[in-house]
């Protein structure tokens, strides 16, 4: 009965194969692929604009913003300029939201742990925002930077801090989107944060001009 069993399968098997190895013919013409490459088509355009010059345009182009993009970048938005002056005070405390672990998996700090920055890394110098682009923001800045002594480091939110480094010949940075400003709630500018205890004080300073 197996043994039936069996060359009833292989019957089976051997006549499935069969059908499918069967020739059905052509059913239509029959046509090569007349449609170019895509990589060819693109390569085509390449080497067309490479002989017009207008490759070697793009490419200028593309250095020219990228250029200016760094020497000028894109102004934060949402900043006003202070017209009456105003203190605000900023706690940094935050608490996780999630376990901290090593690379074995363990917790090294849980999930509700909160904690001030501050107490590990104080702030040693006072930070200041100004935009570079207002003259008298500018004034302001080099007043403040001047009576400090190097106690401060500047900070802006609009105009080129690669300009204003090679005039004033100290470094200055750049608040790029606005990570900063957004984070301690500065909204107008020249503002200066400073430490005070376990707390950050931000000191609008009001332009007059």
């Amino acid at each position: 009965m197996a043994t039936l069993r069996t060359a009833c399968v292989l019957a089976a098997a051997i006549g499935c194969s069969s059908a499918f190895a069967v020739t059905l013919g052509t059913i239509g013409p029959v046509y090569p692929i007349s449609e170019p490459h895509f990589l060819e088509q693109l390569l085509a355009k390449l080497r067309d604009k490479e002989k017009t010059g207008e490759l070697r345009r793009l490419e200028q182009e593309a250095r020219e913003r990228a250029t200016a993009s760094v020497m000028n970048p894109q102004a934060v938005e949402g900043i006003k300029v202070v017209r009456f002056p105003r203190t605000f005070y900023v706690d940094p405390t935050f608490t996780l939201d999630h376990n901290i672990t090593d690379q074995n998996g363990r917790v090294l700090f849980p999930a509700g742990t909160r904690k001030n920055p501050l107490e590990v890394v104080p702030l040693s110098k006072q930070l200041l925002f100004f935009d570079g682009r207002d003259k008298a923001q500018q004034a302001i800045a080099r007043d403040l930077i001047t009576r400090n002594r190097g106690r401060i480091k500047p900070i802006l939110v609009g105009g080129s801090y690669i300009e204003l480094m090679r005039a004033w010949k100290m470094p200055l940075y750049f608040d790029q989107r606005g990570t900063l400003t957004r984070r301690l709630g500065i909204t107008g500018v020249p503002a200066v944060v400073s430490q005070e205890g376990m707390r950050l004080r931000i000191d609008e300073v009001a332009v007059t001009q």
